[in-house]
């Protein structure tokens, strides 16, 4: 029975690792990284549309990102909305396609993004941790109505904690990595 309460829980541990992932892939490193611009919505046709439905994102170089619309009328818009949400780059239209040169980053810079990448790690993690306290409510609940025996109720917590460490270890990874990348 607590192998069932577990098991639907772990599409939500499963979320908060990939919402962590996404965010971290979002962190500028110095180099040039489409994941830092392709999901910024752009309003188009009265819709907020992602970059990345509007047009082709290619990095020429390390330190340049190169956003070519499917259409030149998506132009303006994606500029706009690049220098609304993306502060700290700078992006300029050459043509038929948008030029952004990432400056070089500074240690202020660097620091800040270490303490933002801090808070989604903390955010991820709190997310694994009130799931972890329903699901154990949960099998708590099952215990006094019966349904699970005392013995599996400590069995189920072990196992329940180790399935909830499997997945932070997994956003500490993800961080770690991303740090490693910032402050190097």
């Amino acid at each position: 029975m607590y192998i069932e309460i577990i098991k639907a829980i772990e599409p939500e541990f499963e979320k908060a690792v990939d919402f962590a992932q996404k965010k971290v892939a979002s962190f500028r490193t110095g180099r040039a990284n489409s994941a830092l611009i392709e999901d910024i919505k752009v309003e188009c046709f009265g819709d907020m549309l992602p970059i990345k439905q509007l047009a082709a994102i290619s990095s020429p170089s390390g330190k340049q990102l190169l956003i070519q619309p499917w259409d030149r009328s998506y132009l303006e818009p994606i500029e706009k909305a690049i220098s609304r949400e993306a502060s700290g780059l700078s992006s300029k239209v050459e043509g038929n396609s948008i030029i952004i040169t990432l400056p070089p980053m500074s240690e202020e810079l660097r620091k800040e993004l270490v303490r933002s990448l801090s808070q989604v790690e903390n955010g991820a993690k709190e997310t694994i941790r009130k799931y972890r306290d329903a699901a154990w409510s949960d099998i708590q609940a099952k215990t006094r109505e019966g349904l699970i025996r005392e013995d599996d109720k400590f069995k189920a917590k072990e196992k329940l904690q180790e399935t909830a460490d499997k997945y932070s270890d997994k956003i500490d990874e993800l961080v770690s990595r991303k740090k490693t990348e910032i402050e190097g």
